[in-house]
């Protein structure tokens, strides 16, 4: 985040902190669908969604395991989400003569639609309470690395049955730290095909200035089309496209994926995420930031090889840059520990919830041994991993690395017992896990060569030159003589090859010697050492928070919501704008904000228009909603997700949060936190008069 932007956020941080208290009926929470915020609805704006209005939104509503959600938009399996969800296969899909990324695409016939290299996309099928099964592998007297291994094999079993049972994607998903677990059954799409893509100018107009600011005027989205058995998917349940888009003041739902928020955390575990997490990974997005701007900046090819990355590390500092910047600000942690304490004086003060007290404790115990474990846990796997698909360790980044530790660990992890193995290489996860080490992308060697020359120095950097382990995976080379080695040397560039030896054991893989692949099995041990020290402390957090979370049943009642896990949820609120400095921010932009603000700027980067946009001005209606904000409660993961009215109609489809709502991850407020989204009226008046687009336009709108 630029010094630009410091000195208004720290005042809307104020205003957000004076602000906390005053909103008892703001529409806070992301709800899970078998536990709807009914009650709230009703009471304050006197709607009762049915069960299958609820049962139509949940199955119209797409996770995207790249990272986002979307939603069906036609029953002929056409699913629309943002552009920046939509990134990584367009940047995967393209080459030096194709730049989708940059220039856009439009499949005017079926024929002409791009099929994904590795792009999997889930709809949530069920929902089933597996908590008593998973707590009760869980006996008494265990250890915390005896507990953890015994609730991670009942997951793994509850997860195996039901996907030889039902044939769904099966996920037991860990709620509220460990209060609870649910079962997730999810069909999977794995045949997906780019449809449309604006060009990046105009999905991410205003570019990294703009990111994260109202008012904005991004046409930020981006359409696939799911196949089965080579034709498009019938989908029973599709959202409706109202080509009108919200009224001010409206009530609107947001179903969506949100990643990951820290809400229930105790107060010394937000403690180390301010201290300790935000500042490592700020450290790192930086330090990524200038590698690969740099590397961009030598040619347009290195550009458009680099754009998707660039882009996502960019969002990455600037999101949380903005968590820190509120974890620092005084009120707000005021208001963090009144929240706790609150919750401490109310078990305290019942004699049969009492003893959950001691839970607070141990909790900090755990968390600072995770901490001591962190510097190497993090070069060698990686803190707060993802839900779904693989996330490198800081210190061997790249594609040719993931290839070279799935495939290690997945010959591994199948010599065992399935209640036995890591999570991604379990029998239920397997049909993902193929999808992604048999990718067909793109691999760039002297992209590659960068990322894990400067990988592999700051590894050196962090422990030292003279560090065994710094030593045994630098060979006696350089780090960027033994990146070269590692790239130019490996035979896992070829997806042949991976399927190959993906079909052998450990043997065959040592037999053939490439230098990635004895890598990735030189570092397997201390890295397994490490995460098992994390696991066990995770044990024992999760069993620490169970108790916190019974109590707060006990004290509260069930009707909370749990922080997000990336998993499917309705938030709700009203189109509404805020107020900023003494100055009323409007909910909506329009096609003349647009144009203006390009003006503004002499349409240079990264205010300028594609030449398209200019040509085809005058055939715009210029008063047509563009963006617009909403109360909403979302983060990221959220991005992508569909907008509905009351008639479960898609008016529109988020992308950003302002600056203010950076702060949601750990609190809530609707003083100035918006979410922002793409009008459905931008996105129709765009398609038919920017990009002729009009069969595409048909199907959205013709309810088909």
């Amino acid at each position: 985040m630029s010094n630009r932007f410091r000195p208004r956020f720290y005042h809307s941080l104020f205003v957000f902190a004076v602000g906390l208290n005053t909103s008892a009926l703001a529409d806070e929470g992301m709800w899970l669908f078998n536990a709807p915020p009914l009650k709230q609805l009703k009471e304050k704006y006197q709607f009762e969604p049915t069960s299958q209005w609820l049962e139509h939104l949940q199955k119209a509503s797409v996770r995207f395991n790249s990272g986002g959600s979307g939603s069906f938009v036609s029953a002929n399996g056409l699913v629309i989400t943002n552009h920046h969800v939509g990134a990584d296969t367009l940047q995967k899909i393209g080459d030096a003569q194709h730049n989708y990324l940059r220039d856009g695409f439009y499949a005017k016939t079926q024929a002409d639609e791009i099929k994904s290299t590795d792009l999997e996309l889930n709809v949530l099928v069920s929902i089933e309470d597996v908590t008593a099964r998973v707590n009760g592998a869980v006996k008494a007297g265990m250890t915390s690395d005896q507990a953890s291994s015994a609730r991670n094999a009942a997951i793994a079993a509850i997860e195996k049955e039901s996907k030889e049972k039902t044939g769904l994607r099966s996920d037991v998903v860990t709620l509220y730290q460990g209060g609870a677990y649910h079962l997730y059954r999810y069909k999977r799409y794995d045949d997906v095909r780019l449809v449309f893509a604006p060009e990046q100018q105009m999905a991410f107009f205003g570019g990294d200035p703009d990111n994260f600011e109202y008012p904005r005027y991004d046409l930020d989205i981006c359409l696939f089309r799911v196949y089965e058995n080579g034709q498009p998917a019938k989908i029973e349940h599709f959202l409706k496209f109202n080509s009108n888009g919200p009224n001010d003041g409206e009530l609107i739902f947001v179903s969506g994926h949100p990643g990951k928020t820290d809400r229930q955390l105790t107060l010394d575990e937000l403690v180390d995420t301010r201290d300790r997490y935000l500042p490592y990974v700020l450290r790192m997005f930086n330090r990524r930031e200038v590698l690969e701007s740099a590397y961009s900046a030598r040619s347009f090819e290195n550009a458009r090889k680099a754009r998707e990355d660039l882009f996502g590390t960019q969002n990455s500092r600037k999101g949380n840059d903005g968590i820190l910047a509120g974890l620092l600000d005084p009120q707000i942690w005021s208001a963090l520990k009144a929240r706790e304490q609150k919750l401490r004086d109310a078990i305290a003060h019942d004699p049969k919830l009492k003893a959950t007290t001691a839970t607070y404790d141990r909790i900090k115990r755990a968390q600072a041994e995770i901490a001591k474990n962190a510097p190497l846990y993090n070069y060698l796997e990686q803190e707060r991993p993802s839900v779904v698909g693989y996330r490198g360790p800081q210190a061997l980044p790249g594609d040719l690395f993931k290839y070279a530790r799935l495939l290690t660990r997945a010959i591994d992890e199948r010599a065992k017992p399935n209640g036995e193995r890591l999570p991604h290489f379990r029998d239920s996860a397997r049909e993902s896990l193929e999808l992604e080490l048999f990718s067909t992308e793109p691999i760039y060697d002297d992209y590659e060569i960068l990322r894990l020359t400067d990988s592999l120095t700051d590894f050196a950097s962090q422990f030292g030159a003279n560090d065994p382990m710094v030593q045994k995976v630098l060979r006696g080379k350089s780090p960027h003589a033994r990146a070269a080695e590692l790239v130019t040397g490996t035979k896992l560039k070829d997806v042949d090859v991976r399927k190959d030896l993906y079909g052998k054991d450990a043997a065959a893989l040592e037999a053939a010697h490439d230098p990635i692949l004895d890598l990735a099995r030189l570092i397997d041990t201390p890295a397994r050492a490490a995460r098992k020290i994390y696991d066990a402390q995770d044990e024992i957090k999760k069993q620490a928070y169970s108790d916190i979370a019974k109590a707060r049943f006990a004290i509260e009642g069930t009707g909370s919501y749990p922080d997000a896990t990336f998993t499917l949820r309705l938030s709700y609120g009203t189109v509404r704008g805020y107020e900023q400095d003494g100055k009323q921010i409007p909910s909506f932009t329009d096609f003349a904000g647009l144009y203006q603000r390009s003006a503004e700027h002499d349409n240079k980067p990264p205010f300028d228009l594609p030449q398209r946009w200019i040509d085809k001005k005058a055939n715009l209606n210029l008063a047509t909603k563009f963006n617009f904000v909403s109360d909403a409660d979302i983060i990221g993961g959220n991005s992508g997700s569909p907008v509905t009215n009351k008639a479960n109609e898609f008016v529109g489809i988020i992308f950003d949060g302002n600056l203010q709502s950076l702060v949601l991850d750990c609190i809530y407020t609707d003083t100035q936190a918006r979410a922002v989204s793409v009008d459905s009226a931008a996105i129709t008046e765009a398609l038919r008069k920017v990009y002729d687009a009009q069969p595409l336009l048909d199907e959205l709108t013709s309810a088909k």
